[in-house]
């Protein structure tokens, strides 16, 4: 099957973020790119409408609009559009298995919008095996007669990295992403101290020395391969020994793109889990997050 990128549209300004970002990327590998809408209730293949009875007047126009604003920006790109007349999170599940990148727009945090992303854009990320990228709506996407703008495509790819496992496919993602881009890398590890650090004074500094560089050292390890296949990409290492969830947050800001990583097979009695410090990273984050699901 030829690569191609697919992105959900549902008509809200972070799809039509999405879309954007999608068709930047797309430009990027040069592949064609895939616009998608979903609704359980559209018309039936073949089925004769009038335009006053079209029930599909608004999905064909979130769609046709979205390519629109892509033409304008990036007119040699071949765009395919298609209405699926089924629920979004199967739908995208299936695009996803098809395509070499899934772009959904996400809503960030709050009481509403933490329910959108949790009712379709979770779901999806825990189930596909496909990688999925999350865009926040830019600034002049919430005006709908806003000229479109290109997303911007500086900063650095950070990655985000536990060193708890094999990470390969993460890191392949990252370092190829950085190179298309022409930024640096920023690998970043954080976890929390452990109970043997702390003394009845504090944190026990020899404890906390040993421990950052058995860190840095695990950190290099897991780097060096991938520095040798990408000796143009410039690499930047950070380790630090607190909340994981802040330091993510913090390295993200100013980023083009925060990479995550999800492991495969990770369930519970509830089905595919996503740990919290990517949740917290696809709810806080400001730029666009890429989940790799990986080894």
């Amino acid at each position: 099957m030829d690569p191609v990128i697919t992105v959900g549209l549902d008509g809200s300004p972070e799809s039509r973020s999405a879309a954007l970002w999608a068709a930047q990327e797309a430009r990027l590998r040069g592949c064609p790119l895939r616009m998608l809408h979903a609704w359980v209730l559209l018309s039936a293949a073949g089925e004769k409408t009038t335009a006053e009875s079209d029930r599909d007047y608004w999905s064909k126009k979130i769609v046709d609009d979205a390519q629109r604003e892509v033409h304008q920006l990036y007119p040699e790109l071949p765009v395919t559009e298609e209405l699926v007349a089924e629920d979004p999170a199967p739908a995208l599940l299936a695009a996803a298995a098809e395509s070499d990148l899934l772009v959904l727009g996400s809503r960030g945090m709050g009481p509403v919008a933490a329910f959108f992303l949790g009712d379709i854009g979770l779901h999806v990320v825990a189930h596909t095996d496909t990688p999925v990228v999350l865009v926040r709506a830019q600034e002049d996407t919430a005006d709908t007669a806003a000229q479109a703008t290109p997303p911007a495509a500086d900063g650095d790819v950070v990655v985000g990295l536990n060193l708890q496992g094999p990470c390969d496919r993460l890191l392949e993602f990252a370092f190829t992403n950085a190179a298309r881009r022409g930024v640096p890398l920023h690998a970043v590890h954080a976890g929390k101290l452990p109970v043997q650090a702390y003394a009845p004074w504090g944190m026990d500094p020899d404890v906390v020395e040993d421990l950052t560089r058995d860190a840095r050292k695990l950190l290099g390890d897991a780097l060096r391969p991938w520095r040798e296949k990408f000796p143009g990409v410039e690499v930047k290492e950070s380790v630090h020994l607190e909340s994981p969830t802040r330091v993510i947050i913090k390295a993200a800001a100013g980023a083009g793109l925060l990479v995550m990583g999800r492991r495969q097979g990770h369930r519970t009695a509830l089905g595919q889990r996503i740990g919290p410090v990517l949740q917290s990273a696809l709810h806080h984050a400001p730029c666009p997050v890429a989940v790799a699901p990986h080894e």
